[in-house]
């Protein structure tokens, strides 16, 4: 189900002043609510009353904040502190989904667990550590459309607090192509879109595994990372993407493919040869021009 976007208010409250401590957002129309807790401040948050509730819960961990635990508890600061107390858990930030009224009953929690965990899946835009699928309970209709509704603004939330677990890496328009670019110096066959985020470069992407050009080891590190979490394949002496994989600037996608310095708003290109910056440019000339028109 794809959820037209449209204008939202989002009040973000900080109950101890600390921006980066917890932090609660809330769409202004809905009793839903999403608590951002540091690991560092589980103690602040099972001082709060939402701490006793039924929710759902994430926890985000991984050096690059892209490992993703889904769960869900009928006390949600209890089984927290659990997950805090076990050495094996490596998680620096858990995203707490509680009600405004209390009423998210164990059934919704389940359902939302299980629905979270495959749209996550889908998503692929964190690593999900999850070893199942979660327990998707019998849900009548009308409980399964108020979790549906639930999970649209937690999403919503979610990517606000700079968590964006289940939002699409490309717009799925039926309405509107979007523009597709190419990276190909030194061998790279590589295709991506632009988006507000950054370049994501699409699946069967590929380059070589090796160059002959001066080069920092930062530069396959980064290869072997994604090489190791199955992002990108080996094949033969080229790495191949596996799956579409974001990267928060043009320049960082090209300078990963061509394991070299990179100036992505030159190095991507329209198929008619147009850089990214040039195309980009001409995008904003044609919205001056129709601004003008219209005054």
């Amino acid at each position: 189900m794809i959820t037209q976007k449209r204008p939202r208010t989002i009040q973000i409250f900080l109950p101890t002043g600390d921006p980066a401590g917890i932090r609660i957002a809330e769409q202004t129309t809905s009793i839903i609510r999403l608590i951002e807790v540091p690991r560092s401040d589980i103690a602040e948050f099972i001082k709060l009353p939402e701490a006793k509730q039924v929710g759902l819960y994430f926890l985000v961990s991984g050096d690059s904040k892209d490992e993703l635990y889904i769960g869900q508890s009928g006390d949600v600061g209890c089984r927290l502190m659990q997950h805090h107390k076990d050495e094996k858990k490596d998680w620096e930030r858990a995203l707490v989904l509680v009600s405004l009224t209390n009423n998210l009953t164990q059934t919704h929690v389940l359902y939302l667990e299980s629905l979270s965990i495959e749209k996550a899946k889908n998503c692929q835009r964190f690593d999900l550590l999850n070893g199942n699928g979660g327990q998707k309970p019998h849900t009548p209709i009308p409980l399964k459309a108020d979790c549906d509704e639930i999970h649209e603004i937690g999403s919503l939330l979610l990517a606000t607090l700079g968590y964006p677990i289940f939002e699409p890496l490309t717009e799925p328009s039926t309405t509107k192509t979007e523009q597709v670019f190419s990276c190909s110096r030194t061998g790279v066959n590589a295709k991506g879109i632009y988006t507000s985020e950054g370049m994501v470069v699409l699946k069967g992407s590929s380059a070589p595994m090796f160059t002959k050009r001066k080069t920092e080891q930062r530069s396959y590190d980064k290869r072997d990372q994604l090489l190791a979490k199955g992002v990108t394949a080996q094949q033969g002496e080229r790495f191949v993407f596996q799956r579409d994989y974001l990267f928060q600037t043009p320049s960082g996608a090209s300078m990963f493919l061509l394991l070299a310095s990179s100036n992505g708003w030159v190095d991507w290109k329209t198929d008619q040869g147009v850089t990214l910056h040039d195309y980009q440019g001409r995008t904003l000339e044609s919205a001056t021009e129709h601004t003008v028109n219209m005054d």
